[in-house]
């Protein structure tokens, strides 16, 4: 027998079973974005859910001469049914409308590539992330009312964030940010 006819017959019984497993799964190939198929009758895109922040804890850590050492507590939440990569968050902390100051948590992409440089934080779908960071800050003898209010731990903050993330998807990788604002009571 020819042997072009028997690869033939098998690379034909293959497609065969490729297509039935497609009719059972949904009638397409499963996009691992959404869930949902990536073969289908609708030509939308699949929809991508923005990451939720949340606001977890501002803590004043310890208070040292003229130093406050203080800590900020993010929870950052996937409604994706793929997990997410979390480049960095950029934060502005302001105590009783005085603007503290700002600072960021993670890389974000650059041209030039450090080994070991990079500080992204994968995001899973099942469960909430909680990131942490800490930040000093200095009595200058400026602001004699804000000092007060931190060593009563009775400062009213804000917090503005900035989050940028994008997913580990072939499918659906292009860079998302989302902009956050929160307000916080101890």
């Amino acid at each position: 027998m020819n042997p072009k006819i028997i690869v033939g017959g098998i690379i034909g019984a293959f497609a065969i079973v490729i297509l039935v497993a497609g009719g059972f799964i949904g009638g397409g190939v499963i996009d691992d974005v959404s869930g949902g198929s990536l073969i289908s009758s609708g030509s939308s895109p699949p929809e991508i859910f923005p990451l939720i922040l949340e606001l977890d804890d501002v803590t004043i850590v310890e208070i040292v001469d003229n130093t406050a050492y203080m800590g900020v507590t993010f929870k950052v939440t996937n409604p994706n049914n793929k997990s997410v990569l979390l480049q960095m968050i950029k934060y502005t902390v302001y105590g009783d409308e005085l603007k503290i100051g700002s600072k960021s948590i993670g890389d974000r992409d650059t041209d030039v590539t450090i080994a070991g440089g990079s500080n992204y934080y994968t995001i899973l779908n099942d469960r909430p992330t909680k990131i942490k960071d800490e930040f000093t800050i200095k009595n200058s003898g400026n602001a004699p009312e804000f000092w007060n209010a931190i060593e009563n731990d009775s400062v009213h903050w804000r917090v503005t964030a900035e989050a940028f993330y994008n997913l580990s998807s072939m499918t659906a990788g292009q860079e998302n940010d989302a902009y956050f604002e929160f307000e916080y009571n101890n």
